[in-house]
């Protein structure tokens, strides 16, 4: 006989769960009274978006499902915004919420909420335990949901008298991985189609990747000289000094790349959805009937025609592909090889930052640093707004597993991200970038990082605006200013505040040595960069965005 927490805490055990991000509650006591015999560590977090944030990023770096603990009520809808984004994001993870008793379901009790209800829109799967008795079918089976297919987050709720009870049931045992892979006659097809192509290029989107199956795509793209480009932030799959790679596919594309995909005859689409942001609202690939042959490739066949008709569809997933494909070589001089080394000089062009702009500091000269003091295995995080272009656009990935960032756009991702990336990677440095708006939504994880001694650094851009936002006001509504002013606090003084390191960088020649100090300091660093809101693009100006309207 066994208490229904100690039943979850063992099928995660069961499970390879070595860690979970939570904010306790009283309405799960009995599973904390179970982990305090587990050796699963428990990381206590300030609040509950940023747990279900820690839990996405690791979901995302590591493939495996990442697992979060939050109480009832307020406490569950905080932590929908991390749901939301493993969703859209295609990240394996597990939630589970502490319930109201089942004596008092329906009545409204007190911080009750209908789960199933509530995150069965944006989450994968959602369910609430009603005999405790079936937890170990019940968990084995979010195991499997949050990672087969297309991955995505499992929302579980714990009514507090199923945690309590006593009930005899199996043991745990671990979920069995499924794998879908290609077959014989498409993949011979794929060889035919890419072979008859004159102006093929590839795009790489989703989740399920892994070290070999970047390094086979890799080799692939090496045997077929293909241009490479990696869907909107997922760049971390294809290495950007590869003399293939040609740029990614997002928010603000290089005008040439958008040229070169729509003028492709041929569009190898592996693991992503393409979905409105890398397809630049579908113009680049016209929905439903692309102009390019489309050979789409996703492990869920849901996805499969669900927004674009391929020519070809390969229901696979990246790793199966990628370890299938490999073994088709490709032509020994294709005529589209010159294509590809252009399509790669035009991305080192793009990616080269400007060494000016408005106001004393200078982003380009920071990211030109960065770039020669960051080692290959640097991990990099961050939220969203206009300051995260620096990142994408000008940082050279070069290694799986080494970027953090919600392809859903969401603010407030970076510094939960960066806690979870560094508690993982101890040895790996852990950047992250945020706006000042961004790092507000929940920079109160800061705490968790000095709690843990997790020396991350958090790159604070602040202009003293919500950037992205101001910049569409500027374009639609020129010269009339509302509701997207700020009025932050001292984030260096923050930092220190919360027992971590701060700086302030107001000139651009100061940055070096405030990160060299930070990187030095061995604790938890803000380094708050000022930077004049009207650098508010790489190659925009606010007066620009309001005088060419």
């Amino acid at each position: 006989m066994k208490t229904g927490g100690k039943l979850i805490v063992e099928a995660l055990e069961a499970n390879g769960v070595d860690r979970m991000y939570c904010v306790p509650g009283e309405s799960y006591l009995a599973v904390l009274d179970a982990l305090y015999d587990s050796s699963i560590k428990s990381i206590v977090c300030r609040q509950e978006g940023g747990a279900t944030m820690m839990a996405d990023c690791h979901g995302r770096l590591t493939g495996k499902p990442g697992i979060c603990f939050v109480t009832r009520g307020p406490g569950a809808t905080n932590a929908s915004a991390g749901i939301h984004i493993a969703m859209q994001d295609s990240i394996p993870l597990i939630m589970f919420i502490g319930q109201v008793a089942s004596h008092a379901r329906e009545r409204e009790a007190f911080q009750e909420v209908d789960y199933r209800a509530f995150f069965g829109p944006i989450a994968k799967w959602a369910t609430e335990i009603n005999d405790a008795a079936r937890i170990p079918e019940i968990l084995t089976r979010a195991f499997s949901i949050a990672t087969s297919g297309r991955p995505g987050p499992v929302v579980i709720a714990l009514p507090e008298d199923m945690l309590t009870s006593e009930v005899e049931a199996p043991a745990a045992l671990p979920f069995t991985p499924v794998e879908t892979r290609p077959g014989e006659a498409e993949l011979a097809e794929l060889e035919r189609l890419l072979a008859g192509a004159k102006r093929p290029f590839a795009i790489l989107g989703g989740s399920g990747w892994n070290e070999g199956a970047v390094a086979g795509f890799q080799e692939i793209s090496e045997s077929w000289s293909l241009p490479v480009g990696v869907s909107f932030r997922r760049q971390m799959l294809f290495d950007h000094l590869h003399p293939n790679y040609a740029g990614d596919v997002g928010i603000g594309i290089n005008p040439k790349l958008a040229a070169r995909i729509k003028e492709a005859d041929l569009i190898l689409l592996v693991g992503g959805r393409f979905g409105e942001m890398p397809s630049s609202d579908y113009t680049l690939m016209k929905s439903p009937y692309p102009d390019q042959t489309l050979v789409h490739v996703h492990p869920d066949t849901s996805e499969l025609g669900r927004v674009y008709r391929p020519t070809l569809a390969i229901n696979a997933s990246p790793t199966a592909f990628t370890q299938a494909f490999a073994k088709k070589k490709g032509p020994s001089s294709p005529g589209w090889a010159e294509a590809t080394a252009t399509a790669h000089a035009d991305y080192l062009s793009w990616s080269t930052p400007p060494e000016t702009g408005p106001g004393t500091v200078q982003m380009g000269p920071i990211m030109t640093y960065l770039e020669k003091v960051l080692p290959e295995d640097a991990i990099l995080t961050n939220g969203a707004g206009n300051y995260a272009t620096w990142v994408h656009r000008f940082h050279r990935f070069r290694r799986f597993a080494t970027q953090g960032a919600p392809t859903s756009g969401s603010m407030g991702y970076g510094t939960p991200a960066a806690v979870a990336a560094k508690g993982l990677f101890p040895d790996r440095e852990v950047v992250c970038f945020a706006g000042d708006g961004c790092f507000l939504m929940n920079g109160q994880e800061f705490a968790t990082a000095v709690q843990y001694d997790l020396p991350i650094i958090v790159i604070v851009v602040n202009n003293g605006i919500y950037g992205t936002i101001r910049m569409h006001q500027e374009r639609e509504y020129p010269g009339r200013v509302e509701a997207t002013d700020l009025k932050n606090p001292d984030f260096a003084a923050l930092a220190r505040a919360y027992g971590g390191h701060g700086e302030t960088v107001e000139k651009t020649a100061d940055f070096a040595a405030a990160f060299e100090r930070a990187r030095a300091s061995g604790r938890p660093a803000i380094i708050e960069i000022k930077l004049d809101p009207e650098a508010i693009t790489p190659a925009r100006t606010l007066t620009d965005i309001r005088e060419k309207r």
